[in-house]
């Protein structure tokens, strides 16, 4: 016996029409308001909304952007999706960019200059109306795929002398001066420094405030103990490694960055050395899982919640208003110091 259908009738989906008729407005009126006009009234736009929200209309977004010359679409491009820096920065950033309106288009270039090449393509095809490059690379070779295409960018670290061009820049010194003295503190005199690839611009200028830093405390930079690795696990069991091999080791370390830190808990678990009795470990982000660690992982916090926040104020700003002379081009986001348990008194 042939059982019935328990489906409920298709309904006709929800149009433009609809809206205007639930609304009591003209469907000009839906336009402008859904396109974001000045020529709708606060008290008509509020009736608009609720009929959108009421109907469930869905507006034809590809529509808009021919109508208002807008996409409210905004790029977003990060150096490496498997860092989970990166998918933490932009589910932030898509979290402000939704609660404003906005959609976000995402890719990740691997620190491959060709895949950046065509991720900004991909970005122009879409008419996004700004785009974010969080690389923390040598972008220089195709942010005038933007530029010339006067499409408004963000970059971190990075400034380009440019109107349509905003800058974020980000205080390591604060953190790793933090880091540097807390370990000094503690008693520890021989640190070493697990930097990142010397090709991004964040590892450069994390390396430099180290060895600021070191200077500062008063503590000598041991070049053997500078040791360039690629911001991965396996960087940081590899780096970890090489220090391992040389007759004089640090008692403590800091990393460029949380995965090298984290790598460097595992390898060192391997061993049988302990930490932070035998070895005090430092990173650098604060990702989720530095709180997960076995010991919980000292690092220095760089948020994402800021950096997302900043970078998506200064698209929104050059997208919104453009000709606005005070608009704000830099942005700073901070480092602090967060103490954990992978950090001890040397022979603790």
């Amino acid at each position: 016996m042939a059982r019935k259908s328990t489906r409920k009738p298709a309904t006709k989906t929800p149009d433009i029409r609809s809206v205007a008729a639930l609304a009591k407005v003209s469907i000009a009126t839906v336009s402008r308001t859904i396109n974001g006009s000045p020529l709708v009234s606060d008290r008509l736009s509020k009736r608009v909304w609720q009929a959108i929200r009421q109907l469930n209309y869905l507006p034809n977004t590809h529509a808009r952007t021919l109508v208002s010359g807008r996409s409210r679409l905004f790029g977003i491009i990060v150096e490496n999706i498997t860092n989970p820096f990166f998918p933490e920065l932009i589910q932030s950033f898509e979290t402000i960019a939704v609660a404003h309106g906005y959609e976000i288009l995402v890719s990740s270039t691997n620190s491959d200059a060709t895949v950046l090449t065509t991720c900004v393509r991909r970005m122009l095809e879409r008419k996004v109306d700004g785009v974010a490059v969080l690389t923390f690379g040598e972008e220089e070779p195709v942010l005038d795929q933007l530029t010339h295409r006067n499409v408004p960018i963000v970059l971190a670290e990075f400034k380009l002398e440019d109107p349509k061009a905003s800058t974020i820049l980000l205080d390591y010194r604060t953190g790793i001066n933090a880091a540097v003295n807390h370990l000094a503190e503690l008693g520890h005199r021989q640190i070493a420094f697990l930097a990142g690839p010397r090709k991004l611009h964040s590892a450069m200028t994390r390396e430099r405030d180290f060895r600021e830093a070191m200077k500062g405390a008063g503590l000598p930079v041991r070049e053997q103990w500078v040791i360039e690795c690629d911001h991965t696990l396996r960087g940081g069991v590899a780096g970890y490694g090489l220090l391992q091999s040389l007759p004089a080791r640090p008692t403590a370390i800091i990393c460029s960055n949380d995965m090298t830190a984290i790598g460097v808990l595992r390898a060192a678990y391997l061993e049988g050395v302990q930490v932070p009795r035998s070895l005090s470990v430092i990173g650098l982000d604060d990702i989720d899982f530095a709180e997960y660690t076995l010991p919980q992982l000292t690092t220095i916090r760089l948020s994402r919640a800021d950096l997302a926040r900043a970078a998506f104020e200064a698209l929104r700003q050059q997208a919104e208003d453009p000709r606005n002379p005070n608009m704000q081009r830099e942005f700073l986001v901070s480092t602090t110091l967060v103490v954990r348990g992978s950090t001890a008194a040397p022979g603790c």
